[in-house]
């Protein structure tokens, strides 16, 4: 049994399955496709689940994966032990109908002991406790002597979930020795003790329970393994537990390192060094994997492991921001595993990096306030934090409730739970029934279109069609003839594109009879395949069975297809522009917009914007061919094909070749030509969420009309500028300029003046803190201005001085601060002083050392924010 680092265990598993025929796979991504049951993956089963259950064709009967895994239940545990971890790997191989136990169980005893060279004697098989079968492989044809084989109930060795596929389970033990035991001589698997780790767990898929403990022999037999990768490092390291593996060590140690600390000389100290060992793995992972720190879903589980992470970092006594260059380490463990580290290293840091950030910018206002909240609760005699203030930490604040929780728990108080999930839950019914989706009429007829025959699409190659009227739909019931009003039509074959994949439905016409009637398409969906045309009879009748001309708004949809394969050309640009880590997290096109939103970590700049137009305007002159082909999933990803991440695609797929590189799958309809875009203009760049932006840009006439647009605007300036000529403006524009910068200059010199009067009011209130002076007031009567001016008199005439001035002003709040010099030097900071003060009333800012502002909310709270400056100030002073 020798040394075996924890990446040479994987490679070594896997390429063991190779050579027993398994197709190796690579991990599936963490962030489930298709499987709404699941926020995150989190076995190596869970991705594969439709192939056990035959609702998908598996890529080959036997497969092998090192599948990664996030589990969060006990998050609050991870550090406290040694055994908690949020993320880890699961080596796993898989039979779908093909091999079962006489292959799986001997397998399972050749690589643990000829490819590891684990002895014998050290593997104790646990097989269920009526499983005559398994019982017979283990002893007569591996040969494990019949002492080492236990036999345990279903508790333990048999796996189901409700209804439906489960088996008994045959696990395979290592015994750690007896240092580790009970004592007992009757220890063995099964055991309470620490001794036997269990490292390997067969499951036989082989039953059908239908529920009420009736279980039937299934057709087709399953094998799902299940290893934990770091369960075995421990083994074959000769290692307590998965922080003492070698790659996991080394992530350790450099916590250690920028801390400052030693591992094992201080429980506490442990405890927070493991943690953040944990965390910054799975964040890295979920990252690269396209979760973004957010308030919800897997966003919120994200945001929770870095904030605590980050938590921790304060508590080693860590000053600074210090993730990213821990990352660096746990990139370079991993990557040659997981390359997609390597190739979304600058994301997964910039990231990382902004998160942190964000709750740096948080974190020591939320502590003063909840250790306030601590405080007041313990003096008034109750064990329990109240949910209502646990909601406004959380909600006005941005406070973690997890953090609320666990800092709460260490001074010996619970919050109030049930309070705090109402509140939540209040929250969230606002904020849904504010979005409501006005078109709720989809999933009412969805029933209706159980039994239509799915619709042929034809408008890949025509903008008409004869067709036939399979049904109609008014106010959700189906009706046989239709002579006013709205309607709902459905075809059995349509040239109208089914709003999908980014791209708005056609408008156009349907005609039963050229003459007479006439209904205009406004909008066409689809739903399972059955394309719903929205419409309105404008003269005639039109009914069940009849023959009609289908036409498409040709106009519009030309717009439409310019502005779509605009898009594509925009995405092969912003990835060569900014990088690989770009990814699709959304698109909207129509006939007069192209809106696409990405992955990327910050705005782009004036130069990236310039680089990213002229790339695709490039591509649009060049005039490159574009194409539409369908063709295998395979064939389109030797191709290169980009798909959008988390799809789900068929063995069938459309590619769409734009231009000289832009190869993507798509569904929708464009150019055959890129010079039929004929120009493209970014209109706008901003952000729609943490870690994702978005371009709306104008394609062909859209141009035109917004250049149309801005002459207009230019010809309205000039004459609100009464100058002649729109070569003028720049000119007009200077002059003014100069003109206002004069009576800014007026302006600063009277509010010294006024400012200088009310100097002597404003120190009276200061007061003396260790050599500091502390002057934090109310600026009756003055501007944002004035106080500054106001301030920056205080710090020239008292080096020591730290100023907080709460300014209300035009129906606004802000605070203006500032330190001396001499104060600075001791450690005061008016960034942090007016973020912690300003996040009293609701509000946030920042700023440098010696000079910061921050903007309110509620001003009925300016005293009481007031009053936190001082014990601010003090946890700062040196």
């Amino acid at each position: 049994m020798k040394w075996t680092s924890l990446n040479e265990l994987r490679e070594k598993y896997l390429a063991f399955f190779e050579s027993k025929d398994h197709l190796r796979l690579p991990s599936f991504p963490l962030v489930p496709i298709n499987d709404p049951s699941l926020l995150l993956i989190n076995s190596g089963m869970a991705p594969m689940k439709k192939y056990f259950t035959g609702e998908e064709e598996p890529p080959r009967n036997r497969v092998c994966t090192c599948q990664k895994c996030i589990r969060t239940p006990d998050l609050e545990r991870v550090g406290h032990t040694a055994r908690h971890g949020t993320f880890f790997e699961m080596l796993g191989n898989f039979s779908f109908g093909d091999y079962f136990k006489y292959e799986a169980i001997p397998w399972a005893w050749e690589f643990l002991t000829e490819t590891l060279e684990i002895p014998v004697e050290l593997l104790w098989p646990s097989i269920y406790e009526n499983d005559e079968e398994a019982y017979d492989i283990w002893v007569n044809k591996v040969g494990v002597v019949p002492e080492h084989v236990v036999r345990l109930g279903k508790a333990d060795n048999f796996w189901e979930h409700g209804t439906g596929p489960c088996g008994p389970c045959s696990e395979i033990y290592f015994d750690r020795g007896i240092k580790y035991g009970c004592g007992s001589p009757d220890c063995k698997p099964g055991c309470e003790c620490d001794r036997f780790m269990e490292i390997w767990n067969n499951v036989f898929s082989q039953f059908n329970n239908d529920g009420n403990g009736n279980y039937t022999e299934l057709a087709q037999k399953n094998i799902d393994t299940g290893m934990g990768l770091e369960r075995l490092a421990c083994v074959m390291q000769g290692v307590d537990n998965m922080f003492e593996v070698d790659s996991i060590r080394k992530i350790l140690d450099h916590v250690c390192t920028i801390a400052g600390k030693t591992y094992g000389a201080d429980k506490n100290n442990d405890i927070s060094i493991r943690v953040i060992t944990d965390h910054i793995r799975s964040s890295m992972f979920m990252i690269a994997d396209g979760v973004i720190p957010s308030n919800e879903g897997r966003g919120y589980v994200l945001r929770r492991i870095i904030r605590r992470a980050c938590r921790h970092g304060k508590l080693l006594g860590i000053d600074r921001a210090f993730l990213c260059e821990l990352c660096q380490t746990a990139i370079g463990e991993s990557y040659e595993a997981y390359p997609e580290l390597g190739e979304k290293k600058d994301y997964i840091l910039k990231v990382l990096s902004m998160e942190e950030e964000r709750f740096a910018a948080t974190i020591d206002a939320g502590l003063n306030i909840l250790n306030t909240m601590i405080e007041g609760t313990k003096n008034e005699g109750k064990t329990v934090l109240s949910g209502d203030d646990t909601f406004k930490l959380y909600d006005t604040y941005g406070f973690p409730v997890d953090l609320t929780r666990e800092i709460a728990e260490e001074a010996g108080l619970a919050i109030d739970n049930e309070r705090f999930t109402a509140l939540m839950q209040e929250q969230r019914t606002r904020a849904r029934e504010a979005r409501a989706n006005i078109s709720g009429w989809a999933n009412a007829t969805g029933s209706l279109l159980a039994d239509l025959p799915k619709t042929e699409f034809v408008g890949y190659t025509a903008l008409e069609a004869e067709a036939k009227v399979i049904a109609l739909i008014v106010d959700d019931m189906l009706v046989n003839e239709v002579s006013e009003g709205d309607v709902t039509v459905v075809l059995d074959k349509t040239p109208c594109y089914g709003e999908g994949g980014g791209q708005v439905g056609d408008q156009g016409h349907i005609s039963p009879d050229l003459e007479n009637t006439v209904l205009v398409v406004n909008d066409t969906q689809k739903s399972d395949g059955v394309y719903l045309h929205i419409a309105t009879v404008q003269m005639g009748a039109i009914k069940v069975g009849d023959t009609v001309h289908v036409s498409v708004n040709i106009p519009r949809r030309r717009a439409i297809m310019r502005n779509h394969s605009a898009a594509h050309l925009l995405q092969n640009a912003l990835r060569e522009v900014l990088g690989t880590h770009v990814e699709q997290a959304g698109s909207y096109v129509s006939d007069t917009v192209c809106r696409f939103d990405f992955t990327h970590f910050a705005a782009l700049t004036p130069a990236e914007i310039a680089d990213v137009e002229g790339l695709v305007n490039q591509e649009i002159m060049n005039a490159g061919e574009g194409s539409m082909t369908e063709m295998p999933i395979d064939e389109a990803k030797k191709l290169g094909a980009m798909a959008l991440f988390g799809e789900k695609y068929g063995k069938t797929v459309r590619v769409v070749r734009m231009g000289s590189s832009s190869i993507e799958l798509c569904g929708g309809t464009h150019v055959d030509n890129t010079g039929k875009i004929g120009l493209f203009k970014i209109v706008s760049e901003s952000s729609v969420a943490a870690g994702v932006r978005r371009i709306e840009a104008v394609t062909g006439t859209g141009v035109l009309a917004l250049l149309a647009g801005k002459d207009a605007l230019l010809h309205e300036v000039a004459r609100e500028l009464k100058v002649p000529n729109v070569s003028d403006v720049a000119k007009k524009a200077t002059a003014l300029q100069g003109e206002i910068a004069n009576a800014k200059k007026e302006i600063e010199a009277l509010n010294a003046k006024l400012a200088g009067g009310k100097l002597d009011a404003i120190l009276a209130g200061a007061v003396d803190m260790n050599g500091v002076m502390l002057v934090a007031a109310r600026a009756e009567g003055m501007n944002v201005d004035m106080a500054r001016t106001l301030v920056d008199d205080i710090k020239a005439k008292h080096q020591n001085a730290v100023v907080v001035l709460a300014v209300e002003a035009d129906g606004k709040l802000n605070f203006v601060s500032g330190a001396g010099k001499d104060a600075v030097a001791k450690g005061a900071h008016a960034g942090k002083l007016v973020g912690a003060v300003a996040a009293v009333t609701g509000g946030k800012g920042g700023g440098r050392p010696d000079n910061a502002m921050a903007g309110g909310r509620d001003a009925s709270q300016i005293d009481a924010a007031l009053a936190v400056a001082k014990a601010t100030l003090e946890g700062m002073l040196k």
